[in-house]
């Protein structure tokens, strides 16, 4: 019987998850959690084969919850489920440790398969992902900007581009003002651009925001004659 935990900050998609599951035979769920710091909590009292981890739940980054997990318990299956699209995590989630990555829409036809595959100690991507995952191999050298900066720097930018103020970055990632000032600046260098509408223009050129979340500008008035 394969033991399953699940974390994720949506109870609806902890229960649907749990349905998927609950129609297989060899497997059962064993725990939830709806953060990354009840997920590190809990994790110590089970015995688990895999974990669902989203990487974007309240509190501490998905990214750095992962590592620690992997610090902690190396042999640990890992299977992020994600509300982004591949391009925007999975290279760095699979770097990081996790045996697999999938979209959340993709669940409901792909999770019982992806699950065996990584508790069998496979890596579970999708044939789209298998051919960027190739083609980096191919050419390593030719990323995007965005590809030197770090998993927390990454992170940051992206809630820039989608017109987050340092403040409103502060309190979602429960870092100081201060500390996100000093990642903007690192991202600005790193890529070369001076304000944050660089960013957001950067963010909506390579997909790495939903258009409708980049922020909206007001309509100027039109000139009299």
């Amino acid at each position: 019987m394969l033991r399953i935990f699940i974390a994720d900050d949506h109870p609806i998609v902890r229960e649907g998850l749990k349905q998927i599951i609950a129609k297989t035979s060899d497997m059962t769920v064993v725990g939830e959690a709806s953060d990354g710091q009840e997920l590190l909590e809990k994790v110590r009292g089970h015995s688990i084969d895999v974990i669902l981890l989203d990487i974007s739940m309240p509190g501490r980054s998905g990214l750095d919850v992962l590592k620690q997990l992997k610090t902690q318990w190396p042999k640990m299956r890992l299977l992020v489920l994600s509300q982004h699209p591949e391009d925007r995590y999975a290279l760095r989630v699979l770097r990081a440790g996790a045996a697999g990555y999938m979209t959340k829409e993709s669940a409901s036809e792909q999770l019982i398969t992806a699950i065996r595959k990584v508790a069998a100690g496979g890596k579970y991507v999708s044939p789209s992902l298998a051919e960027t995952l190739a083609t980096e191999l191919d050419d390593p050298g030719d990323k995007p900007p965005h590809a030197s900066l770090s998993d927390r720097e990454y992170e940051v930018m992206r809630m820039m581009a989608e017109g987050k103020s340092v403040s409103e970055i502060g309190e979602e990632l429960s870092l100081s003002v201060k500390t996100i000032s000093t990642y903007r600046t690192r991202i600005l260098s790193k890529m070369n651009m001076t304000k944050n509408a660089d960013i957001i223009h950067y963010g909506i050129r390579y997909g790495l925001i939903e258009t409708t979340a980049a922020p909206s500008h007001p309509k100027k008035s039109p000139r009299k004659a």
